[in-house]
Formats: C-alpha cells, sequence, structure tokens
C-alpha cells in the first residue's frame, strides 16, 4: 500500500534541468539566480523589495533585526504556529506573548488582540511586533491587523509562510499593503519549494537593505554604508552582527523555476479542497472554513473531529499509511515555553482547535484515487 503523505514537493524535468544549469555554471552561490528569483517572487507578490535566505525561520529573524527588536522589547504572535514565529522574537533577546485565534479561521484573532492591546496598554508592556501567522494559507484580516497597529503604535511581520500565491481583498499576499514585512517558506512541503529556502518582502528600501546585510554577516562593499573611504576594490567592512543566512544558487534555481507553475498549484488545490468539501460534508466533522475576502493557499487542509475520537481516528489514517499530520501544537504548551511562564488554558479557542484538528494529505499532484482512499479510511473510522 502505497504512503500518502500530508504535503509533498512537485519537481519536474524544467525544474531539474534549472539545477543543472546551476551546477554546470561558475556560481554556486552569491551569483546572479538568487536576485532573479527574488525579483520574480516580488513581481508576484506586486511587493518593492525581496530578500531570499536559507529558511523562513532565518527570514523572520532578519525581519525581527531589521525592525530593531532587542531586550526589552515584546513580540505577539499566534500560539497556532510553527515553533520559529515566536522563536525569532527570542534570537533578538526579546520577549514572546501570545494571542489566541479565531473560531473559524484559526488565525490570529483580531478581536483578542484588541482586548489583550488595551490590557497591555494599561501595563505598559505593549508589544513593538506583531505576528500575525496566515494558517494554512489563509490571510489574517489584515486590515484589521493595519488599524489596530495605529493605534498602538507596533509593527508588522506577516508570517505568510504557508500562503505565498494567496490573496487577501483581491491582492496578492506579500504585497505589504498592510505590514512592514512579509515572509515565506519554501520547504518542500510547501506550496512552491527551493528544498529550504526563505524570502522577506517589504516595500521599505531601508528596511530591505538592512535585512540583506543581517541576511550576509552584517558585511557590506557598499560605499555609502561604510564608515571610511575603501583602500580599493577588496575593501569590505562589517557595519552589524550579522549571520549566514544566505540562499544558494542551486536552491534557488528551483525555487525560480517552480514560481512559473506558483498559480497552477494553488488552483489545483484549490481543486483538491473543494472534492474535500463535497466527499466529507456529511460525515461528522468541520471542514475549513474560508473568508470571503481570502483566496487561500490552501498549503494545509485541516479537518476538525470531536476531541475524544481524534487519536483514535489519527491512527486508524496512520495505520493505511495515510501520512496524517497536526498542526500545531499551541507553542505556549511547549516545554520550553512553559518553563518562560506560559501556562495552559489562557488561550481556549487555540486549546479546543488542537485538541480536534487533523491536517488531511494536501499537495497539487494528489490524485482522485489518492483522496478517495484518504475519504473512505476517515469515514471508517469516525464510525469504528
Amino acid at each position: 500500500m502505497s504512503h500518502i503523505p500530508y504535503g509533498r514537493q512537485d519537481v519536474i524535468a524544467d525544474d531539474i534541468a534549472a539545477v543543472t544549469s546551476v551546477l554546470h555554471s561558475d556560481w554556486l552561490t552569491q551569483g546572479p539566480i538568487v536576485p532573479r528569483f527574488e525579483y520574480a517572487v516580488a513581481e508576484v507578490c506586486t511587493a518593492s523589495y525581496a530578500v531570499a535566505v536559507n529558511s523562513a525561520t532565518s527570514a523572520l529573524h532578519i525581519a525581527c533585526l531589521a525592525l530593531g527588536l532587542g531586550p526589552g522589547d515584546w513580540l505577539w504572535t499566534s500560539t497556532i504556529t510553527f515553533l520559529a514565529s515566536a522563536n525569532c522574537a527570542l534570537y533578538c533577546g526579546a520577549r514572546v506573548d501570545f494571542v489566541d485565534i479565531d473560531p473559524r479561521t484559526y488565525n490570529l484573532s483580531p478581536d483578542a488582540l484588541a482586548r489583550k492591546l488595551a490590557q497591555a496598554r494599561t501595563e505598559n508592556r505593549l508589544p513593538k511586533i506583531v505576528v500575525p501567522v496566515h494558517l494554512a494559507g489563509q490571510s489574517c484580516d489584515m486590515a484589521a491587523m493595519q488599524a489596530l497597529s495605529r493605534e498602538y503604535g507596533f509593527r508588522i511581520i506577516e508570517d505568510a509562510s504557508h500562503a505565498v500565491g494567496g490573496r487577501y481583498q483581491g491582492l496578492p499576499v506579500g504585497n505589504c499593503r498592510f505590514s512592514d514585512i512579509t515572509v515565506f517558506s519554501f520547504h518542500p512541503v510547501k506550496i512552491i519549494t527551493s528544498a529550504e529556502g526563505g524570502m522577506a518582502l517589504t516595500n521599505d528600501v531601508q528596511l530591505a537593505e538592512r535585512m540583506a546585510l543581517f541576511r550576509s554577516h552584517g558585511m557590506t562593499r557598499e560605499p555609502a554604508q561604510m564608515s571610511r573611504e575603501p583602500d580599493g576594490p577588496w575593501y569590505y567592512e562589517q557595519i552589524e552582527l550579522g549571520f549566514n543566512y544566505r540562499m544558494t544558487e542551486l536552491q534557488a534555481a528551483l525555487g525560480l523555476s517552480q514560481t512559473a507553475r506558483l498559480h497552477d498549484y494553488v488552483r489545483r488545490r484549490h481543486e483538491v479542497a473543494r472534492r474535500y468539501d463535497e466527499l466529507l460534508a456529511k460525515l461528522p466533522l468541520t471542514t475549513p472554513w474560508q473568508h470571503p475576502d481570502c483566496y487561500s493557499g490552501l498549503h494545509l487542509y485541516v479537518v476538525r473531529v470531536e476531541a475524544t475520537r481524534r487519536l483514535a481516528v489519527f491512527e486508524a489514517l496512520r495505520a493505511q499509511n495515510i501520512g496524517v499530520n497536526v498542526h500545531y501544537i499551541p507553542v505556549h504548551m511547549q516545554p520550553y515555553y512553559r518553563r518562560l511562564g506560559s501556562t495552559s488554558g489562557t488561550y481556549p479557542e487555540a486549546e479546543r482547535y488542537y485538541a480536534e484538528a487533523i491536517s488531511l494529505p494536501m499537495y497539487a499532484t494528489l490524485t482522485d484515487d489518492q483522496q478517495n482512499r484518504v475519504i473512505d479510511v476517515l469515514d471508517k473510522a469516525l464510525f469504528a
């Protein structure tokens, strides 16, 4: 019985040819392909600047650094997310707090955020940065987030790791109309892949320059950024404490080739999702709800089943070689964050979601026969 994963890459001959071409070139890193990949993604998203890095985690880190996050500052994010959305603040010496989710979209709730901000203002502990996470590919309510940012003075990093190719209010996710910076992931289970890789987009040239600086050791060869006149063409200066977060030419070649099929991939994911919606309609579970303002990237297709049945259903699917997963364990429930003071019961919607969530297989090359098998096993498991 063949394995059906919850997500997988689609690498075709064109992708292999693109990577092979780089292997035959003079540049394996720091060549011309990374800028071409950056330009292609920025153009798709109608953003002004893009900075490619070796992972979305690195992109989140340099985004925080570019916005000046540091000791004494707070970053707030959703607790239903991958660990990196919170860890990026700790890398900067800042502190992390969480916001509960909307019960329909599973994204960070604007209402919960507004209540928390009002309370934080009375305690003088407002966040410097808020990171809304576009869970499963559906954008958060970014207009509401922007309105709150203007009232309370925080900056916004969209964690759109799941959402490249999606839209919000008719505009592509990543255009940064409602945020300072948007971050994408190109991990193999995401919508397009560069093997490992990420990208930070912005419309602010100064933020773009700072992120590019932090990406590569804090080092510059630009005379305008230097403290003195260069000694010669070899001269460089380290002007910040940066990191080696560079993307290779090989990764960029794969990502650039895949970008040409981005909208086809998202369109196919919507076909898979519609078929799930129709065939699961009569089963005792909750299928994903899509906000009318959004066109999701559909990285994930998350269903919710009765909490007392979740483990049995999950194990029944795994026993039939269907690689379901759970996205995510709330970050505030992780042992590391408990040691920092997080406690259970603080974010009830998030904890309720976690107790019921199962991610079904969702990827562009999922066949009808494979999807039928998933649904058949799920049907039997729910009524066992």
